[in-house]
C-alpha cells in the first residue's frame, strides 16, 4: 500500500463520480435541507437573556444547544425514567417556532393567547418544511414540550427554566431587575417547574437566587 503521494492508495484516492439521485431520494434532501437552512433563522432571534459575560443577548440558537448540553451534563438530575437522548432532541427544537412567533420573555408583557396561536402556526409551518414522516414526528415532539406531561417534558421545561437563571446569577442579578421580577413571579413562573422537574437543581438554584429577591 502506497502513503498516497502517488495517488493509488486509500488515502489519495479521489470518490467515484455519484450517480444521479432518483426522484424520492432528491425531493426529500431538497425537504430536509431546506429545513435545515430555515432553522439557521434561529440564531437571529434575540432573547431577553444575556450571555454569562453580559456583553450581549443570547440568541435562541445558542439557547438550543446549551440546554442540549445542560441535558447531557445534568443527566443525573433527571427522575427515573427519563430519556435524555428524547430530553436533547426535544430541547434542539423547542424554540424553533421563535423564528416566526419571536421571543417572549416569561417576565415580559405578552399575550399569551396570541403567542400560543402564533407558535402553533409557526410549528405547523416550520416543521411542514419536513418529510412528512418527519415533520410529524418533530411535530409532536414540540407538542410534548409544550403540553409539558410527560416526564420527560417535565425535566426538558426544568432545565429550559434553570439556565437563565445560571445567567443571571452570573451577572449579579441584571436581568430580574431589567423586568422588575418579583419574588412571587419568579418562584411561580421559575421556581415551580425547576422544581417539578429537577428538585435538587431547584435547591441549588434558589440557595443563590434567594437574596435577590428579599
Amino acid at each position: 500500500m502506497t502513503d498516497g503521494a502517488g495517488g493509488a492508495g486509500e488515502s489519495g484516492a479521489l470518490p467515484r463520480a455519484p450517480g444521479c439521485l432518483d426522484h424520492g431520494e432528491d425531493g426529500r434532501l431538497d425537504r430536509q435541507l431546506a429545513f435545515l437552512i430555515e432553522a439557521d433563522r434561529l440564531k437571529h432571534v434575540l432573547r431577553a437573556t444575556t450571555l454569562v459575560d453580559g456583553s450581549r443577548p443570547e440568541n435562541s440558537g445558542e439557547h438550543s444547544w446549551h440546554l442540549a448540553l445542560y441535558a447531557m451534563v445534568l443527566a443525573d438530575q433527571a427522575p427515573p425514567g427519563v430519556s435524555i437522548d428524547r430530553v436533547i432532541r426535544m430541547l434542539l427544537i423547542h424554540d424553533l417556532v421563535e423564528i416566526d412567533a419571536g421571543d417572549a420573555p416569561i417576565h415580559g408583557d405578552y399575550d399569551p393567547v396570541a403567542l400560543a396561536l402564533a407558535e402553533e402556526a409557526a410549528a405547523d409551518r416550520i416543521f411542514g418544511l419536513l418529510p412528512p414522516d418527519q415533520s410529524a414526528g418533530f411535530r409532536a415532539l414540540w407538542a410534548e414540550f409544550e403540553a409539558v406531561q410527560t416526564q420527560d417534558a417535565i425535566f426538558a421545561k426544568a432545565l429550559d427554566r434553570s439556565q437563565p437563571v445560571v445567567h443571571i446569577l452570573q451577572n449579579d442579578g441584571r436581568g430580574w431587575r431589567d423586568y422588575g421580577v418579583g419574588r412571587d413571579g419568579f418562584l411561580r413562573l421559575v421556581g415551580a417547574r425547576v422544581e417539578r422537574g429537577a428538585p435538587v437543581l431547584w435547591r441549588w438554584l434558589w440557595a443563590r437566587a434567594e437574596r435577590y429577591f428579599r
